[in-house]
């Protein structure tokens, strides 16, 4: 990158933080003392204390960096590798397989089931204090007119809402009548 160009960039940061900050300070100042004084002078302080503001932190960014950073590194020595122990695992040109194949052997086959599974648990009765979910049990299931008496516990008790009329016609008369009261 360019070093004018990088410089102008940081220069248009620095002058955007200023106005930012400028900008909050004139703000409380005006909400601080907006309430104490006349609007014309909280205004004028306020704008007073955004340009103190303002050139303070310019000539705070102007005089830059007290020291350079340096991102130098102590030497260091290379630690050295452990030797290569040969009981470790080692491949060979045995263990190359062509890419697309899958090789399984007889040490990869699942041994089958001693005896197989039967689901014939059948369960004759739930008891009364079970965690088992009942769905679909007849006689856990409301009838409609229980149903129907909660829905209207739930609703408390409202009478239904009359279905609301059509009022395009009212509507057109009124916007007609609009029209003329314009002309």
């Amino acid at each position: 990158m360019d070093v004018r160009l990088a410089r102008r960039i940081e220069t248009s940061a620095e002058l955007l933080a200023s106005a930012l900050l400028a900008g909050a300070v004139g703000y409380v100042v005006q909400v601080v003392l907006g309430r104490a004084l006349a609007p014309t002078q909280a205004v004028l302080l306020a704008v007073a204390a955004s340009a103190i503001s303002f050139v303070l932190t310019s000539l705070a960014f102007r005089r830059g960096p007290i020291a350079n950073p340096s991102f130098r590194t102590r030497a260091f020595e290379a630690a050295e590798f452990a030797e290569f122990e040969p009981d470790e695992l080692i491949l060979s040109e045995q263990d190359r397989l062509v890419p697309d194949e899958l090789v399984l052997g007889d040490a990869d086959r699942l041994e089958p089931a001693s005896e197989p599974l039967l689901l014939d648990d059948v369960l004759a009765e739930i008891d009364p204090d079970s965690r088992v979910v009942r769905l679909f049990d007849r006689k856990a299931m409301p009838t409609p007119g229980q149903l129907q008496s909660r829905i209207d516990h739930h609703l408390g008790h409202r009478q239904p809402t009359p279905a609301p009329q059509d009022a395009s016609q009212a509507l057109s008369d009124a916007l007609a009548e609009l029209r003329r009261s314009l002309r």
